[in-house]
């Protein structure tokens, strides 16, 4: 039976890889879980290591000295503000560790390395990508575009496959749905903080996002069902997998429009009949309790556009905002709603540094662009990928999940 080493174990994704490898004790009886701390106890096949990825190929080789993994799952990255800094970084910390377990002898073993990135590949970060994404879509690396660390990390995994005589894949998940023990830099600890506290405080439940975004689709992963997909890949012997990158989403396309009203009805809130006024319809934010970032002045979708007839289109090439009727840094700031949360945290026990380790500003970039973001599966599928997962019950349960990690109160109290 095969062995598995998994990094960034107490990440968001690296976590619940870990999870869905040590249910099966019989197909993966030896599971090394590689972080810098311990976070959590681990099922009896799961073996913690200790391991700095920013260290040097020999020194993670010594941390590395017993370990030999049949199949690699790499779902560690450090997030830095400057995308040139989280391109040499993350490029780095890949290239030494991989160089690390051919120091040991380790590679001699592996079968296939399962790298996790994310829909960055397709430049969602910078404005309106091309829609639906596909990962025949060629990369951004025209020379007014950021570096992306994400191509770097693929680059350095395919010559490394070629070195040392193993395969890979990439997978491509977007806005994630999950928890991490006691980590509370995600999307769904930070979104029902924010519900929480409204309710706390007696308001009504306002989208605080785009009012264009309110109604336009997303495509997001839970967790989960990107672990499974993980496993699935590690083992499938098909040629339409090995060597290959695939999108990772739920299968479904989900609008806030649908989904907002049903975490509503989860915490007992009340949403507002008319959401936007006239004016934040039009975009015209008050900046005094929202904000709008432009994004990058071409967007994604210029790369492709002559192709698709849209070359100079005024309407569909205008340059991507991030907007937000209510900017959640501002609010989360606010002395009555810090007030609020302590009161709640308080009463029922709560983790109290929760609030203040919420990622309010990547929840505002997530519910604040103003454009759609879907994310085509069809080529996991023709690969033979039937995993599905409904979005909003990902949503609930992860909330779920948080109310017994002592993040968010129990639903009804």
């Amino acid at each position: 039976m095969p062995s598995a080493l998994v990094t960034g174990a107490t990440g968001i994704l690296g976590r619940q890889i870990v999870q869905e490898l040590g249910k099966d004790k019989q197909q993966w009886p030896t599971v090394y879980a590689l972080s810098r701390s311990k976070k959590e106890a681990y099922p009896e096949n799961v073996k913690h290591q200790h391991i700095d990825l920013q260290a040097s190929a020999d020194e993670m080789a010594k941390e590395l000295e017993n370990v030999q993994p049949d199949y690699v799952f790499f779902a560690a990255y450090l997030a830095k503000d400057d995308e040139g800094e989280a391109t040499k970084v993350n490029g780095a910390m890949l290239e030494n560790f991989l160089d690390a377990l051919a120091i040991t002898g380790a590679s001699k073993k592996v079968k296939r390395v399962i790298l996790t990135t994310g829909a960055k590949q397709y430049g969602v970060h910078l404005g309106v990508p091309k829609n639906p994404m596909e990962e025949s879509d060629h990369w951004l690396k025209d020379e007014d575009r950021p570096p992306n660390f994400y191509y770097k990390q693929q680059e350095i995994l395919a010559a490394k496959a070629k070195e040392q005589g193993w395969d890979w894949v990439v997978t491509y998940p977007n806005d994630v749905i999950g928890v991490a023990h006691g980590n509370f830099m995600n999307l769904t600890s930070s979104l029902g903080l924010y519900a929480a506290v409204t309710k706390e405080m007696g308001a009504e439940f306002v989208w605080p996002g785009s009012p264009d975004f309110y109604t336009r689709f997303d495509s997001f992963t839970y967790s989960k069902l990107h672990a499974k997909f993980n496993l699935w890949a590690a083992l499938e012997q098909s040629p339409k997998v090995s060597n290959q990158a695939f999108n990772v989403v739920n299968g479904d396309v989900e609008s806030w429009a649908n989904m907002w009203p049903k975490v509503a009805a989860k915490f007992g809130l009340k949403i507002p009949e008319q959401m936007f006024t006239p004016e934040e319809e039009q975009g015209k934010i008050d900046e005094e309790k929202g904000s709008v970032m432009p994004l990058m002045e071409k967007p994604p979708l210029s790369e492709f556009a002559a192709e698709r007839g849209l070359k100079d289109s005024a309407k569909f090439l205008a340059q991507s905002r991030v907007e937000q009727v209510v900017d959640l840094i501002k609010w989360s700031q606010r002395e009555d709603v810090k007030k609020a949360w302590d009161t709640l945290a308080k009463r029922e026990g709560l983790e109290h540094d929760a609030f203040e380790k919420a990622t309010w500003g990547f929840l505002g970039f997530v519910l604040g662009r103003n454009f759609d973001l879907v994310i085509s599966m069809n080529k996991a599928r023709k690969a033979g990928w039937t995993g599905f997962q409904d979005t909003f019950d990902s949503l609930s349960e992860s909330m779920d999940d948080l109310v017994a990690e002592k993040v968010l109160p129990k639903f009804g109290s």
